[in-house]
């Protein structure tokens, strides 16, 4: 997706954040991260928009905070994401940043990555506000897709080795295969790694996980949308694909 298109979808995702968290006792809590109120929930996300300053900033990643944070967690929510959009305007997306994916360190990334972040969590404060959920548009959703298939379950297995355990160490490593719309991702679980590819010709593996783009995004994060979701094929390849998710997203 065009970075002018995911700035807009930040901009709108922010908006219903915000909303959902003024209108919610701060010490509510949040069902879909149970160890969290309202207040940690905002803190979290001021934190994570202030570090991505910091990578910009300083072109590598901050040893300490830069400042002291505020107490109020609104504040600092407001603060911080006014830096990040004024800092992703004042850089092109093929500026230099650093990141924690190796293969893209630049400015782009980090707009696709707080996009994606003010999604997920703008759906947490919405489920803590105990409310409907906003609709996730179309095509982000399906970046969304896109980006915990590649980098959090295939790149984050290699980065992140601990948080797999034994999962990896001697995995079925028939195909399964992840779809939505016309478009499908092929996961094969080696040692030591998961691939993940685009599928040339749609449905390739000996298990299917298949849905909608948004529900198949909130059940990936765990966020809900398992009504929606198929399951088919192998029933042990299955749990192995859940177990794995699970572990790339915690």
């Amino acid at each position: 997706m065009e970075s002018s298109r995911l700035l807009q979808h930040l901009a709108e995702n922010f908006s219903l954040l915000r909303a959902a968290v003024v209108a919610t006792d701060p010490t509510a809590s949040v069902p879909s991260c149970p160890d969290w109120t309202v207040a940690d929930l905002v803190e979290h996300v001021a934190k994570v928009y202030l570090h991505k300053v910091e990578c910009i900033r300083l072109g590598a990643f901050p040893d300490d905070w830069p400042e002291t944070i505020p107490a109020d967690p609104v504040t600092a929510l407001d603060r911080y994401y006014e830096r990040l959009t004024t800092i992703f305007a004042e850089h092109t997306p093929a500026d230099p940043a650093a990141t924690w994916h190796e293969p893209d360190q630049t400015v782009g990334f980090w707009i696709r990555r707080m996009t994606q972040e003010t999604v997920i969590h703008r759906v947490d404060a919405e489920l803590a506000a105990g409310g409907g959920l906003s609709p996730i548009a179309g095509d982000l959703a399906f970046d969304g897709v896109d980006e915990v298939l590649k980098l959090f379950v295939g790149y984050g297995s290699t980065r992140w080795k601990d948080e797999f355990g034994t999962l990896l160490d001697a995995p079925d490593s028939r195909p399964l295969s992840v779809a939505t719309g016309h478009h499908a991702w092929t996961l094969r679980a080696v040692p030591g790694e998961v691939e993940v590819r685009d599928a040339a010709t749609g449905f390739d593996g000996d298990a299917l996980v298949s849905g909608e783009a948004e529900p198949l995004l909130l059940w990936l994060w765990n966020r809900g949308g398992g009504d929606a979701v198929r399951l088919s094929g192998d029933r042990a390849l299955l749990a192995q694909f859940q177990a794995l998710r699970t572990a790339a997203t915690q």
